[in-house]
């Protein structure tokens, strides 16, 4: 896989940027750039301390609190507890106090995550996120009361919890997070410096099979087997994989297989998780799934209940093209050059609720290095360490510019943020998340 990230590498050539003469003035990038840096140590104590202090999601405490005072410090107001989720936190610089009255006031969220994984800690390098986005938000105001009118529009840091365990962004969107917003943005620690890389959506499912209870040896013949249906849909799973698409993803395990050998196991339950690369293929594919698990139940004579989420999933991610470019052009002033897409292989992508907000907004999730090898995996230990490195503090800072200069670009220009909800409308403007699945 290393050798054949170099080749595509070095055949796809640079991920484009934006031009010079687009998005904000390079005076005041410069002074953001140098903001940025005045900052540096602020951004790796925080990233730091919620390296050593790994919370799960929802348990935050301590992260949401460790936020909240880096901002009070710097004499911004935010709100902890928001959308009814106790360890989700706001704050909003840059227009009039009144701006959501007035819908024409441009506005960028950051968004940011903390949540760590158990038993690993900082394994997918939340607490490097978390500073960027937090440090992003503290340099453009810091920027703003430098210079009185920075800021022509608004910028909302909203945290979002528990990216690991729930689908936590998907809640707060439809509890208003994304009410009056109109891009979303923020980062991914990785072992590469991506660009864009594959987010594949997923459904998480469990299929329970309840049969008839017999002695095994005496009368197995007056039995239903569960288990024999969940055996049988496991099979048909890996049967199923060789006719589904190359970036598809089906695994399951087995939650209950039946308690004692000599008794016909009357229950058992499968917990499934099925991946696509777009909405209308995991779409399709989960109703493969479900037939799939419904006909194992027809050959064992058992009932099967499919149990799904009340809410939707994470979705695919899809990326904002002109937000990239200023992603790419604000790495490249840091001595990075991230990745275009298509370069490191699909075949490892994984997932993020940020999908969910980039299918209503315009958004970007690029990925930045946060380790100094690139076979360094997510959720491992090592990827941990990486995170909580030399490595991960130049990417907390990195980030944090980054960010910011997107979202001063943005903010600047006119036709950018028109390009950019261009962009978005092409690819299919704004999805139903919430009613996905009614459909």
């Amino acid at each position: 896989m290393a050798e054949e990230t170099a080749a595509r590498a070095a055949a796809a050539g640079p991920a484009p940027a934006l031009p010079e003469d687009v998005g904000a003035d390079p005076g005041l990038r410069a002074e953001l750039a140098a903001v940025t840096d005045s900052l540096a140590p602020e951004f790796v104590a925080l990233s730091r301390d919620l390296h050593a202090h790994p919370e799960v999601g929802h348990a935050e405490h301590h992260a949401v609190a460790v936020v909240a005072e880096l901002l009070r410090t710097h004499g911004i107001d935010s709100e902890a507890g928001v959308f009814g989720m106790d360890t989700a936190l706001r704050a909003e610089i840059g227009a009039a106090e009144d701006a959501p009255a007035h819908p024409g006031v441009p506005t960028m969220a950051i968004l940011a995550e903390y949540d760590a994984l158990p038993g690993v800690g900082h394994g997918c390098g939340h607490n490097v996120m978390c500073a960027n986005s937090v440090g992003a938000f503290l340099a453009l105001a810091e920027l703003q009361r430098r210079r009185p009118g920075a800021l022509p529009g608004r910028v909302i840091l909203q945290t979002t919890p528990a990216e690991e365990s729930d689908t936590a962004k998907e809640i707060l969107a439809q509890r208003g997070m994304l009410d009056g917003v109109d891009a979303a943005i923020q980062t991914h620690a990785y072992a590469h410096d991506l660009a864009d890389q594959t987010w594949l959506g997923v459904r998480r499912m469990s299929a329970v099979y309840t049969g008839i209870p017999s002695h095994a040896s005496s009368q197995p013949f007056m039995g239903r087997n569960a288990l024999d249906a969940a055996t049988l849909a496991l099979t048909g799973l890996g049967l199923l994989r060789q006719q589904i698409l190359p970036m598809d993803r089906v695994h399951a395990v087995v939650d209950d297989g039946g308690q004692v050998a000599n008794v016909i196991p009357e229950r058992a339950e499968l917990n499934l998780m099925v991946r696509s690369k777009y909405p209308e293929t995991l779409k399709d594919l989960v109703g493969r799934v479900e037939d799939l698990l419904r006909g194992a139940a027809l050959m064992t004579g058992t009932g099967v209940e499919i149990i799904t989420d009340a809410n939707t999933n994470e979705m695919p991610v899809r990326s904002n093209g002109p937000l990239l470019t200023a992603w790419v052009r604000s790495q490249r002033e840091r001595g990075r050059d991230p990745l275009p897409a298509g370069v490191v292989p699909e075949t490892i992508a994984a997932g993020t609720d940020f999908g969910n907000v980039s299918l209503r907004v315009p958004g970007i999730h690029p990925l930045i290095k946060v380790t100094d090898r690139d076979d360094v995996a997510l959720h491992t230990r090592e990827m941990a360490a990486a995170a909580g490195s030399p490595t991960g503090d130049a990417a907390a800072v990195d980030g944090a510019y980054g960010l910011a200069a997107v979202a001063l670009d943005w903010l600047h220009d006119a036709d950018l943020r028109e390009a950019v909800r261009a962009d978005f409308e092409a690819a299919g403007g704004a999805v139903d998340v919430a009613g996905f699945w009614e459909e």
